[in-house]
């Protein structure tokens, strides 16, 4: 287990597997900025003297190959010192506390310095062997120019780090506007070329240990991109890729190449088929054997019934919840039952008629009658990641078993309806309705309703907030706390320094991001259209044509369906609280287009879906439940006017802390002014502005893809993107565990999501993880790093099950009252609050 540190405001890991060269007992230390580039022109020096030519210097291509390239990274790192060096200076200010250290900038710099010290490890190995007659000099020459590609690459991100500095706001680590610089990121990402991190170089700045698994990851997808469309099945694919395989493992240029096409070139279909290779029936097999065993391993098909629940301020009134019917209407709601042991309640009839065949039946090991054990007080209710476009519980299995085994806890984790065929809110209205049905049925599940937990992964972990946002909206029971890993809190195209790292990142890079965002959007309208390989850039520009005519088109519809009262009055869904409140604070009118039959009925349920989101439907008892979720939501508020609730309303700038600026301190001010580049002279006002100084021009791709992308309000949603949700909307959320990883894409989102819930003193700790990637829980089994990162998370969702009971002003708000079933004796202690020397909240 890490060892951690405990603060006012966060926890600090000190690194999964306590052996990393950045982290001490006693904290984080400060690399000698100095003493990396005089190591790096030392080694570069005396390979270049050695390999000019000279009397008993070897001659020849790679010799020559190599001394241009140790030439052109000198270049490249007395361009950097200087800017290194500045950054090493300001960045601890966007930390979330002192005892924090971690945003962008920080892994920006940290990359950097990563790569210069695998160049000064290479140029020592060469100084070393170079003599030797087992030295391959073409081998070891194209090590040096795949690194120095790197490092040029990686010029050009502090570049853009240094722009950012230039036009944010003080303390902010995002641009919050997806015009200007965020469009000029974007269109830099789409033409620098990328190959480079995917070939010798890929995840050379993670752990040494998970390298391997990486490059047998970029191995199978650039195997499988070239087999994708070949044959009908999964594993057909998959098959064929082993074959293939072999000329990628050899050639890692080739494969950088390739994997670069694919990343830029095809679309979300492609993606949702290779991520979802693993629950193939031979893969996910081999996953389990390896895996721990548990007792029960159920996968469930709940029905789409409405049931009532008390409302958590007074229970003797209750709310209505009907099941999800955005998009698709109603529909079962999938979900999988994990538990260690076989436990009161799960061998029941009633849950026994919700089991699909795919899971399998309890396991009996004691006998022909099981021997059961009483319920658990916990329950962890988990919603996976995958982009919102792909995987299943199944794909998560191996540490959700881990984590039901050592909680001695079950875990439902919700199978939730995947886009493109089912896009926003659809998941989100299945998470909420699975949520609720848990506590519901609380005795078929193993589990008195005494504690529960909500646990998430990346997009999984942006639904645990929302579901609890949802939650507060509406006056239901909240978890008793959340685990967000790398959670996705801001699904716009808001420019941040984490962001850039996302050029380099062999399993999150930013084209793949996009599409999967925008399918979760709802504009991806070619759900039913076989993906076709792309290989030219004609194709790549047609294909970019759609896409943004696709995302006015969703825009227009979703804007529409807000708009619509008419059409959404005459449909006969029951109003509910399933069906509740998805306004867009930034909404405008605009003309609806015309649609098909089929595209009316679909639009029909959207509409009636976020016009009913505003509603509470609440009563005594479930007859007067049923009689008032007949009226309209103008007869509800007359009839329950104690009850009703108000839409929510246009989202002011004042009502969003993220976006306001404190008070700069002109010494800060002067020190960030040192680091940050403006605009080129000139260039402010053009339409392709250049971003980088004269004299150096990062490397370019020969196959360009476009990245444009035009705002939609519908990414500004707070159900879609939390971080943007008003204060009063986050107000109230259960206390919230963020464990993030330094070196994500996705890391400033858990950083700033992290200080606007202290800046409105919610209980919130930051977790940071050092050298492991986005997703490290799908890689737990792998290496002893990620198995320690998945206990730290597991770690948290135990602080919640243990957590002392929060003081009456907290509990009154958010807590029921306990089950018959409850555990006697629950204790009765507060939280205690510190407050840290910023003046935020947190609860340790």
């Amino acid at each position: 287990m890490a060892s951690r540190r405990k603060t006012g405001s966060g926890v600090l890991e000190k690194g999964a597997n306590g052996r990393r060269s950045s982290k001490l007992k006693d904290g984080p230390i400060v690399m000698d900025t100095k003493a990396v580039f005089a190591a790096l022109y030392e080694v570069c020096e005396e390979n270049v003297a050695f390999f000019s030519g000279g009397p008993k210097g070897p001659t020849g291509e790679a010799a020559q190959k190599l001394v241009d390239a140790l030439l052109t990274i000198q270049k490249h790192a007395r361009s950097l010192e200087p800017v290194i060096s500045g950054f090493a200076a300001i960045y601890h200010h966007f930390d979330f506390d002192p005892h924090i250290p971690a945003n962008g900038y920080r892994s920006l710099v940290k990359v950097v310095r990563c790569c210069l010290l695998h160049i000064i490890h290479k140029g020592r190995y060469i100084t070393t062997n170079r003599r030797s007659i087992f030295y391959r000099a073409a081998h070891n020459a194209g090590e040096m120019e795949a690194y120095c590609s790197a490092l040029c690459q990686l010029r050009a991100l502090l570049y853009l780090a240094q722009r950012l500095l230039h036009d944010n706001s003080h303390g902010n680590l995002f641009f919050q506007e997806e015009t200007g610089l965020s469009q000029s990121f974007l269109r830099e990402y789409a033409s620098m070329h990328k190959g480079c991190f995917y070939g010798r170089c890929v995840g050379f700045q993670f752990t040494p240990s998970i390298r391997p698994c990486l490059q047998s990851i970029a191995i199978g997808l650039v195997s499988f991109g070239e087999n994708y469309k070949k044959h009908q099945s999964g594993i057909g694919v998959a098959a064929s890729s082993f074959f293939t395989s072999g000329k990628f493992a050899i050639d890692p240029e080739l494969r950088g190449q390739e994997y670069e096409r694919i990343t830029q070139n095809l679309d979300v279909h492609f993606w949702k088929t290779f991520w979802n290779v693993t629950e193939t029936e031979v893969l996910a097999g081999l996953a389990s054997m390896t895996s721990v065993q548990v007792k029960v391993n159920r996968a469930l098909s709940v029905p789409p019934t409405s049931f009532d629940l008390p409302l958590a301020s007074d229970p003797t009134l209750t709310v209505t919840i009907s099941p999800p019917v955005a998009h698709i209407g109603p529909a079962p709601v999938q979900m999988r039952l994990i538990s260690n042991e076989l436990r009161e309640g799960q061998d029941s009839e009633k849950l026994l008629a919700m089991t699909r065949s795919e899971g399998g039946p309890i396991s009996l090991s004691l006998g022909l009658k099981p021997k059961k054990t009483p319920p658990s007080p916990w329950l962890v209710v988990h919603y996976h990641g995958g982009g919102f476009v792909a995987q299943t519980s199944k794909s998560h299995e191996p540490y959700l078993k881990s984590w039901s085994q050592d909680l001695n806890a079950p875990v439902l984790s919700v199978d939730y309806s995947l886009a493109p065929e089912a896009p926003f809110p659809r998941a989100l209205e299945e998470c909420f309705y699975a949520y609720c049905w848990a506590i519901k049925n609380h005795n078929l599940l193993g589990w008195t309703g005494e504690r529960v937990c909500l646990a998430g992964d990346s997009a999984g972990g942006n639904l645990c907030v929302t579901v609890s946002m949802r939650a507060v909206a509406h006056g239901v029971r909240l978890p008793d706390g959340i685990m967000a890993a790398y959670p996705a809190t801001l699904l716009t195209a808001y420019a941040s320094p984490s962001r850039l790292l996302s050029l380099m990142d062999p399993l999150l890079p930013l084209s793949v991001l996009s599409r999967c965002l925008s399918a979760y959007a709802g504009m991806d309208s070619q759900v039913d259209k076989q993906v076709e390989r792309v290989s030219t850039l004609s194709m790549v520009k047609r294909d970019t044509a759609l896409l943004l005519r696709d995302f006015r088109q969703g825009a227009s519809n979703w804007i529409h369906s807000l708009l619509d009262t008419n059409r959404a009055s005459a449909d006969t869904v029951r109003k509910s609280v399933s069906d509740g409140t998805l306004t867009s604070p930034n909404s405008d009118q605009s003309v609806p287009a015309a649609t098909s039959d089929f595209s009316e009925m679909r639009e029909s349920l959207k509409s009636q879906t976020c016009l009913n989101l505003t509603t509470h439907t609440t009563s005594s008892n479930h007859d007067k439940a049923s009689h008032t979720s007949s009226h309209s939501t103008n007869s509800t508020a007359q009839n329950n006017p104690i009850l009703s609730t108000t839409p929510l309303s246009e989202s002011k700038p004042e009502d969003v802390s993220f976006f306001l600026s404190k008070e700069e301190d002109p010494s800060l001010s002067s020190s960030i002014s040192a680091v940050a580049i403006p605009p080129q002279e000139g260039e402010e006002d053009s339409e392709s502005p250049r971003e980088f100084p004269e004299g150096f021009e990062p490397l370019r791709s020969e196959q360009l893809a476009e990245m444009k992308v035009d705002p939609s309000p519908i990414f500004r949603n707070p159900y879609m993107s939390p971080l943007l949700a008003p204060d009063n909307m986050i107000k109230g959320l259960p206390p919230i565990h963020i464990v993030a990883c330094a070196l994500d894409p996705m890391l400033d989102d858990s950083v700033m999501f992290a200080k606007r819930l202290r800046n409105v003193e919610q209980p919130v700790t930051l977790c940071v993880v050092d050298d492991l990637p986005h997703g490290f829980l799908s890689l737990s089994q792998l290496s002893k790093e990620t198995r320690e990162a998945s206990n730290v998370c597991m770690e948290r969702i135990k602080e919640v099950f243990t957590m002392k009971d929060p003081p009456p002003e907290m509990r009154k708000h958010r807590k029921l009252n306990r089950t018959s079933g409850g555990a006697k004796g629950a204790s009765t202690k507060h939280f205690q609050r510190t407050t840290s020397s910023e003046g935020g909240a947190a609860i340790v």
